[in-house]
């Protein structure tokens, strides 16, 4: 039988098992079961970090020396700086957006940042001159794309950097009110990840190097020391993170799906590339109406905005789009240096808050790992969309709730988790 013809057959059996198994997997949801959620789902207890580091992480953080004060190697705590006395305009907040990142909005754009310059016969040698700018070198000689939206980095009492998820870029939008930007004084700013739009690919690729290629761009840009805090809206949760019990994710249909591509990602890339860009496979017009991955109010939300460009098979077709993907996936889903359930409070004053942002019926991140992961951390302010799929972020409302509970301290009362909902 032709090769083209068996991994036809291959990939419809791989559906319907996917299909049966997702079936099965709500049937075991009964109706007031609540032994899968055995959960603190919501406390502002704050734990003690832990203060004994071993021999091998201090030898691993003098690696990294171009910044004055150097940080530990992992994502969360290399953004873990040190509390000081400047001013709330010389702080930064970072929002990590989830697995599918945002998609991209026609319309509602993020204003760009406000300046005082006048306008002189020079204009277009300064516009030349800020396209320039607009990239950064970062120390192992890569460049790193960035946009900047909100207000002046000059005015601004906050800067938030917003760091987006697989298959987006910093064209990407975040629905905030221009009403509460200017209210609240938030400077945006955005950038290509390593690989993807306008930055440079990393060879090195690594969840640390993301948390170095953030600290670095902070630094260049001289966004300050101290961070203000950290939203995390529907981030990934890696099956295999060591401290991630069976018993949570053992009927889980995505993980033998994770599985699978991460097989094919590792071991027959060229044979994932050749498949991905086959015609009898569906387009993503498809996939984003499809209830496997999206909810109602995902489906209604994908009908009004252009989608994932990135995903589409014209873009795919383009060996450096997958490669930027292939990569991405692997990394999220890989073996990570560290296990973020061992994480200790990075703020154990209360001086800054860490929050997750979760859909209730989210069928690309399961709200069950995103609660496990808030119970074992209790220090997490976790919120959940009652009624939201993966893309809470376009609802409306929900920008500004993020916003408001990073920067304010609020806490929205219809974003706290209920103990009373059958879980999806």
């Amino acid at each position: 039988m032709p090769l083209h013809q068996t991994l036809h057959r291959l990939s419809t059996k791989v559906k319907k098992i996917i299909s049966n198994q997702q079936q099965q997997y709500y049937r075991l949801r009964v109706p007031g079961s609540q032994t899968e959620n055995p959960l603190n789902l919501h406390t502002d207890t704050l734990e003690e970090p832990a203060t004994s580091t071993s021999n091998k992480s201090k030898e691993k953080e003098k690696e990294f020396r171009h910044h004055h004060n150097p940080q530990p190697l992992s994502l969360w705590s290399s953004l873990k700086l040190k509390p000081t006395t400047q001013s709330v305009s010389e702080t930064a907040a970072v929002l990590l957006m989830g697995l599918l990142g945002m998609v991209y909005q026609g319309t509602q754009q993020l204003p760009p940042p406000q300046t005082t310059e006048d306008s002189s016969p020079s204009s277009s040698s300064s516009s030349s001159s800020s396209l320039m700018k607009s990239r950064i070198k970062l120390n192992d000689g890569r460049y790193l794309a960035y946009s900047e939206r909100g207000v002046s980095k000059e005015k601004a009492k906050y800067k938030i950097i917003i760091v987006h998820g697989l298959g987006s870029s910093k064209e990407m939008n975040f629905l905030a009110p221009q009403e509460l930007i200017d209210e609240l004084g938030i400077y945006f700013l955005l950038f290509d990840r390593a690989g993807y739009g306008e930055s440079d690919p990393d060879p090195k690729h690594t969840v640390k190097s993301e948390a170095f290629d953030i600290q670095e761009l902070a630094d260049q840009l001289e966004l300050g020391s101290k961070l203000a805090g950290v939203s995390l809206v529907v981030p990934v949760v890696n099956y295999w993170w060591p401290s991630l019990p069976k018993s949570v994710i053992k009927d889980d249909y995505r993980k033998k799906l994770v599985k699978w591509s991460l097989w094919f990602a590792n071991h027959v890339p060229a044979l994932l590339y050749w498949w991905v860009n086959q015609k009898w496979l569906p387009s993503t017009a498809v996939l984003e109406r499809n209830p496997m991955f999206f909810n109602d109010r995902d489906i209604e939300v994908l009908k009004t905005i252009s989608g994932f460009p990135m995903l589409t098979q014209d873009k795919l077709r383009e060996k450096s789009v997958f490669d930027t993907l292939r990569h991405d996936f692997m990394l999220a889903f890989g073996k990570w240096e560290f296990d973020p359930l061992d994480l200790s409070n990075p703020y154990p004053q209360n001086e800054s808050s860490v929050h997750i942002w979760q859909g209730f019926e989210d069928k690309v991140v399961p709200v069950q790992l995103q609660r496990f992961v808030s119970g074992k951390l209790p220090w997490i302010r976790y919120h959940e969309v009652p009624d939201g799929g993966h893309l809470i972020v376009h609802y409306d409302g929900v920008c500004e709730a993020i916003l408001k509970a990073l920067l304010l301290g609020e806490d929205p009362v219809s974003y706290r988790p209920s103990t009373d909902k059958i879980l999806p």
